[in-house]
């Protein structure tokens, strides 16, 4: 197992919408236990598979004594809100502001092995099936912000130059791998 960088606001794969997952073996087996050792070190409830790197709809949580991993997720979500709380990522570090999330929601998915998963949750591994559903997407936390909280944040991100630290992670990363999701890039 290992302990991966996390990747911070600013760079493209927490942009871009994760592909489903279609080979299961132990290269998926050893993403998520990675991912997992990586979400314990860092202290974090959940874990989406792009905030590592990775472009594929995997996540693993740990909130509440509830833990595990879901791979290819759907939600589905009440119409009602819970009360705000303030919720943060470790894709942007620092920061944390109150987010409205569904009181009630069910996930389906598989886990590692392609067998099929449905949890119901409320509370607070509710709104952590959410966020992680959302980096899977392309969206952060602070997307889902409005008025001004919203330009609370954005301010703060402007400030705290997040956008110089992940293209110094996005280089330094594509000298040591050639490229800066992982894999191997085009030369030219």
């Amino acid at each position: 197992m290992a302990i991966l960088s996390i990747r911070i606001i600013g760079d493209p794969v927490l942009r871009t919408v994760a592909e489903d997952v279609t080979e299961f073996g132990p290269e998926l087996a050893k993403l998520i236990e990675d991912m997992v050792e990586t979400m314990v070190d860092v202290q974090g409830a959940g874990l989406a598979a792009p905030q590592i790197g990775v472009g594929k709809r995997v996540f693993t949580y740990s909130v509440d004594g509830h833990s595990g991993h879901v791979v290819n997720p759907v939600v589905a979500a009440s119409d009602d809100f819970q009360p705000d709380v303030p919720e943060g990522c470790l894709s942007v570090p620092g920061l944390g502001f109150s987010v409205r999330r569904p009181r009630w929601v069910r996930l389906t998915g598989v886990d590692m092995h392609g067998t099929p998963l449905d949890l119901e949750a409320t509370g607070m591994l509710a709104r952590c099936f959410v966020h992680e559903t959302d980096h899977l997407d392309g969206k952060l936390y602070v997307d889902r912000l409005e008025g001004e909280d919203r330009k609370k944040a954005m301010q703060a991100i402007r400030n705290a130059n997040y956008d110089s630290v992940a293209e110094r992670t996005t280089t330094k990363r594509a000298r040591t791998v050639e490229s800066s999701f992982g894999g191997l890039g085009a030369r030219a």
